[in-house]
């Protein structure tokens, strides 16, 4: 009875000892988060074999427990994870930096145009089919859009001069349309029209209402017959004039 009894405390001297010994391997590892050359605050390091934690403070500094063969993981939300298992060179140098990287976030795709459909008539800030105004047409609607403006700008002639404008600047808009609808040797080898009097043909046709219409209509095969007999005229014109 009394050897059992020996036998019950050695085991329990050895068990305390060896114990007591486990608990003597820990050691407390000092070190530093860094993402690229900055430090890196409020990135979380666990111990997986204690389950112990730490988190870095303003400086990237963290200090925790460990044994050799631990594996420590840091991770943050903007961070890719990192895991390091401790050797014996960590625990001589006792100052460890980790170095971690920012998680690649994948952009959605741009689509030049995607959304080209959306118009303010289709978002209903505008009545579809409602006139367009150039900025000409915009000055007159302004100066009649009442009785009285209508009244005063009459009588100071302002509308007259406005509306002139506004027929200027639609002229102006059909011969840059014209300017780039035929090549030069078009009006000078199938019209027969001089190199020198190219420019006054072509203001000549945009006074043309028929010539105009096609061409507000993109209509190239309309503005081709048209501008045939348009030559004709002109030409006629030059020669009276000579």
């Amino acid at each position: 009875m009394r050897v059992s009894r020996v036998i019950s405390i050695f085991v329990f001297l050895f068990a305390v000892q060896i114990g007591f010994g486990q608990k003597n391997d820990f050691k407390l590892l000092t070190g530093k988060v860094q993402e690229q050359s900055s430090s890196v605050e409020g990135v979380n390091i666990i111990n997986n074999a204690t389950q112990a934690t730490a988190v870095s403070d303003p400086d990237g500094n963290f200090s925790i427990a460990v044994r050799e063969g631990d594996v420590l993981v840091f991770s943050a939300v903007n961070l890719d994870p990192v895991k390091l298992r401790i050797t014996p060179e960590h625990l001589a140098n006792n100052s460890l930096v980790v170095k971690m990287t920012a998680k690649e976030v994948e952009l959605k795709e741009v689509i030049v145009n995607e959304n080209a459909n959306i118009t303010a008539e289709n978002l209903g800030i505008i009545p579809y089919g409602q006139k367009k105004y150039t900025p000409a047409e915009r000055k007159i609607y302004t100066a009649t859009s009442t009785s009285v403006d209508k009244l005063l700008n009459k009588i100071s002639g302002r509308t007259a001069m406005l509306k002139k404008e506004a027929n200027v600047e639609k002229k102006e808009i059909l011969f840059r349309k014209l300017e780039y609808l035929f090549e030069e040797n078009y009006y000078t080898d199938r019209l027969k029209i001089p190199v020198d009097d190219i420019k006054g043909f072509q203001l000549f046709c945009v006074d043309d209402a028929d010539f105009a219409v096609s061409l507000n209509t993109k209509n190239k095969t309309m503005s081709m017959f048209l501008i045939t007999d348009l030559a004709r005229k002109y030409l006629t014109i030059l020669e009276n004039e000579k």
